[in-house]
């Protein structure tokens, strides 16, 4: 091969690299938190019926738990009754199990109304895998074999105070800390070395709130490195490095259950709960404080369980009308669409993946202008959920796209 073959061959596989990007997803709502991949290579329309089935599996046990998605492999919690809750590492090739390892009980099985089950997503961080527990048990494990490294019970270690529907937190990896949000009076937010679970410091907030059901989120705000979260009445702001409490608010949090995991940008912090309402603040510093300044707030605008997507100056979500579009920095809304009703988002290479309550999948386009549907299926043999809902999260990870539904996960080739 001459000078001029090779330059060609290089060439063509640097244009091939540039047009299609595969991403892991690795904990909940994908690398950055934000429900946002940055994968590229993806089908921009669904034949009729959906993309072309990879494989389903019927196995995975109980729960809500959205997978994590790194490599060759696929991390997900599940439950067996209400005395085995287990975390399990599946093939993406297949979806057979290569491990399970169980790490406690499901937590609150008295809960009303009742949906006791494991709930939260696995966080992968290199060589080591981290869960949450319904009933509070935290573990680190090895990703290779699901061998125990350390593990503690946040009820029992920090006096830790769940909501009613118990833990439904997906631990954040920030360096070497792990934090999550036990709740209660000493304990609201807890930073942990994550090598050995030992205790980095333990935040303390004002209203001795229980936890609630949202996750934590990483955020460079009003000059300062934060985990923002909410708590069972209303969303807190915890200096990072300190775990100092800095700043409050609780319209959106005044309701029975506060689920969707906040976002935040240069503009603010956008949060929702069931039957509150959904608002942004704007947070600024001063003084060594941080005030949380309300922007806006409407009980009618997104703030259904399956949480929000930003792009840009526009905010998608669903609620009880549909997916809704809105302003970001206004909280005007745009458009409102009935389409597959109330669902979870997630975003990746120019569309939006809807995955709705009932069970169906949708693929949108998101336009500030209106709706545009480009592709809507029913997933075949989907489980009986009883009274409760299609509430897993969907999954954009190397080309594929992974839905958990009870017991069940499918697996779509969606890849262009």
């Amino acid at each position: 091969m001459n000078r001029r073959q090779v330059f060609l061959v290089l060439a063509v596989a640097s244009c091939m690299l540039t047009m299609s990007r595969a991403e892991d997803w690795p904990q909940w709502r994908g690398p950055q938190r934000d429900g946002i991949s940055k994968e590229t290579g993806l089908l921009k329309k669904w034949p009729q019926g959906g993309p072309k089935l990879v494989w389903q599996i019927k196995d995975v046990g109980s729960g809500y738990s959205t997978p994590s998605v790194v490599g060759d492999h696929l991390f997900v919690l599940g439950n067996e009754g209400n005395e085995n809750e287990f975390v399990q590492c599946r093939s993406v090739t297949d979806g057979k199990q290569l491990w399970s390892t169980r790490i406690g009980k499901v937590g609150n099985p008295d809960q009303r109304p009742s949906y006791p089950a494991a709930r939260s997503t696995p966080t992968v961080d290199g060589q080591s895998l981290y869960v949450l527990g319904s009933d509070g048990d935290l573990a680190c494990l090895e990703t290779a074999t699901g061998k125990i490294v350390w593990q503690k019970n946040v009820r029992n270690e920090f006096g830790g105070k769940p909501g009613e529907w118990a833990y439904s937190e997906s631990p954040l990896v920030d360096g070497d800390a792990l934090v999550c949000t036990p709740g209660g009076p000493g304990a609201a937010m807890v930073a942990l070395n994550k090598k050995d679970g030992s205790l980095i410091w333990k935040a303390a907030v004002p209203g001795d709130d229980a936890a609630a059901y949202s996750s934590i989120i990483k955020a460079e705000t009003a000059g300062v490195t934060q985990y923002i979260q909410m708590v069972a009445k209303g969303v807190v702001g915890i200096e990072a490095k300190t775990g100092k409490f800095l700043w409050r608010y609780d319209r959106t949090g005044s309701g029975p259950a506060n689920i969707p995991t906040p976002v935040a940008n240069d503009s603010g912090v956008y949060t929702g709960g069931a039957r509150a309402g959904a608002g942004l603040v704007q947070l600024k510093a001063g003084d060594g404080k941080v005030e949380a300044k309300e922007v806006y707030f409407d009980p009618k605008l997104p703030a259904a369980i399956g949480g929000f997507i930003c792009l840009g100056d526009n905010l998608f979500g669903t609620g009880s009308a549909g997916i809704m579009c809105v302003d970001f920095k206004s909280g005007k809304v745009k458009w409102t669409e009935r389409g597959i009703g109330t669902g979870s988002l997630c975003f990746a290479d120019g569309r939006l993946y809807l995955h709705g309550e009932n069970g169906d999948l949708a693929l949108i386009e998101p336009s500030p202008a209106g709706y545009r549907e480009v592709g809507k299926f029913t997933p075949a043999s989907a489980p009986d959920r009883g009274s409760s809902k299609a509430w897993a999260y969907p999954v954009v990870a190397n080309g594929k796209l992974y839905v958990r539904d009870v017991n069940s996960i499918w697996c779509y080739d969606i890849h262009e």
